[in-house]
């Protein structure tokens, strides 16, 4: 399948018309440009980058990517040691009045502010109890993954999940 898509991608020519997959065509205007979108930063509101760099690294096994001063603060990323050229994790930081509204609203309402996958929520649930970390959602078998939601001790819930196995 993916094949098939960049062979489609590099047969697009401005001014052509791109037929779709449901039969319909759509005209590719000049300047057109066809790209694939990758996430390569994401954040978390953090009340405090240091305690927060701590957590996600001792706790949570992540590695300091980045740690840039900037003013007060730091651009401080983590990444998973799996992935360390993988998508970035930026712990920032609450300075702004909106982010710390916005993170207490989530957490009011127990949505969690981000979600990581891991290999087993249960095994992954027991080690995280006992190193100490609070669940407000123990695993929960949801259909298509099971999931926990812990506190991350700096303002946010945390869903780890992992994919249910296909049958």
């Amino acid at each position: 399948m993916e094949d098939r898509i960049k062979d489609t991608f590099a047969r697009i020519v401005p001014g052509q018309n791109l037929l779709r997959d449901d039969g319909t065509q759509t005209e590719i205007g000049c300047g057109a440009s066809v790209m694939r979108m990758r996430i390569t930063l994401t954040n978390v509101i953090v009340d405090d980058q240091a305690k927060a760099l701590a957590f996600y690294t001792d706790v949570l096994g992540f590695q300091k990517h980045q740690d840039v001063p900037v003013g007060d603060y730091s651009w401080l990323t983590v990444v998973s040691p799996e992935q360390p050229d993988g998508p970035e994790l930026l712990l920032e930081p609450a300075a702004h009045p909106a982010s710390k509204t916005f993170q207490e609203a989530l957490t009011a309402d127990g949505l969690p502010s981000a979600q990581f996958t891991v290999d087993d929520v249960h095994a992954e649930h027991a080690r995280l109890c006992a190193a100490g970390v609070e669940f407000t959602q123990p695993p929960t078998d949801l259909g298509t993954v099971v999931a926990a939601v812990f506190d991350d001790t700096c303002g946010n819930l945390i869903q780890i999940v992992t994919p249910a196995p296909t049958p």
